[in-house]
């Protein structure tokens, strides 16, 4: 387990190279003088916002970081940096997710949900691949009943990582396979099963609606205390990832997301917006290509990772 710990960790710091050697990694000069100036502000300001906090986040994060520099009447510029990181940390502590690794109530439903483009499909294969890494057996439903290949997609998925898929025919019931899925989970005593569902723009509300009706029909077959909503988010979409986000979490309420392609992105600091505007925690991100390229999310690596 400490083996997997410092892996996954590392992952997580060697996926933020972009955002942390292009963006983030002018900060510690910005404070090498005792006066701080209001230049030194202003430039803080910008580095944030091009790293993708947004503007009411990077807001929060200043005025935290003036009043604990009056507060403690700070003229060490080197204090400056690890004040930040607690400031970091204290928002991605809001709502630390438990659930991606509770196994308490089985089978562990997870509802994978998202646009096209994202990752869906391959985000469900790597964490079906972690899950059987550690012991625990998996099924998956191809849910994405609608785009070309993707019932193929998923079984290509179930045959490099070793777990189940069960498909019905393309352009049939998503729902009625999610409900097959989570039937034959129970019938076999299945640690966890994870349902595709179609890539849906998050402005389409016929598309929206049935995503709804899956989840009902998700519920009904197995209880709300089993399942689990997880979005996957493109980490190099930014800010749009956030109206993504708010979108699908008023039609069916979002337990967690997968960051996929953070390795990609010099937009790492998406994260600190998705916890302090939406309160949605971070609970796995994709770091590469590779099956085993993934992590369950942990702050203080993120942090690290994001101003070494």
């Amino acid at each position: 387990m400490r083996l997997f710990k410092s892996k996954n960790n590392d992952n997580i710091f060697n996926a933020l190279k972009k955002t942390r050697h292009s963006i983030l990694s002018d900060i510690p000069s910005l404070f090498r003088s005792s006066n701080l100036k209001n230049y030194d502000w202003n430039e803080l300001e910008d580095i944030l916002i091009s790293a993708d906090l947004g503007t009411s986040t990077t807001k929060q994060i200043i005025t935290q970081l003036k009043t604990k520099i009056s507060e403690n009447t700070l003229t060490d510029s080197e204090q400056i940096v690890p004040l930040i990181k607690t400031i970091f940390s204290d928002i991605l502590n809001i709502n630390s997710p438990n659930w991606a690794m509770d196994f308490q109530h089985t089978p562990k439903v997870i509802l994978m949900v998202g646009i096209n483009g994202v990752g869906k499909t391959t985000a469900i294969g790597k964490i079906a691949s972690l899950y059987t890494d550690i012991g625990k057996t998996v099924i998956a439903g191809a849910g994405d009943t609608y785009r070309a290949a993707a019932i193929e997609q998923l079984q290509s998925w179930g045959q490099t990582s070793g777990f189940q898929v069960i498909s019905h025919n393309q352009g049939s019931d998503s729902s009625a396979v999610a409900f097959d899925t989570i039937s034959t989970a129970q019938s076999k005593n299945t640690d966890v099963v994870l349902i595709d569902t179609a890539g849906r723009l998050h402005d389409n509300s016929n598309l929206m609606q049935e995503l709804q009706k899956i989840h009902r029909v998700s519920q009904k077959a197995i209880g709300k205390n089993n399942i689990h909503v997880l979005l996957t988010l493109d980490a190099t979409t930014g800010q749009n990832g956030l109206l993504q986000a708010e979108s699908f979490n008023k039609i069916v309420p979002c337990d967690g997301i997968f960051l996929s392609k953070l390795d990609g992105s010099s937009k790492g600091g998406i994260v600190l917006p998705i916890y302090s505007d939406l309160n949605i925690p971070i609970c796995f991100v994709g770091t590469g290509e590779q099956k085993d390229d993934i992590s369950l999310f942990d702050s203080p690596s993120f942090i690290q990772g994001l101003i070494a």
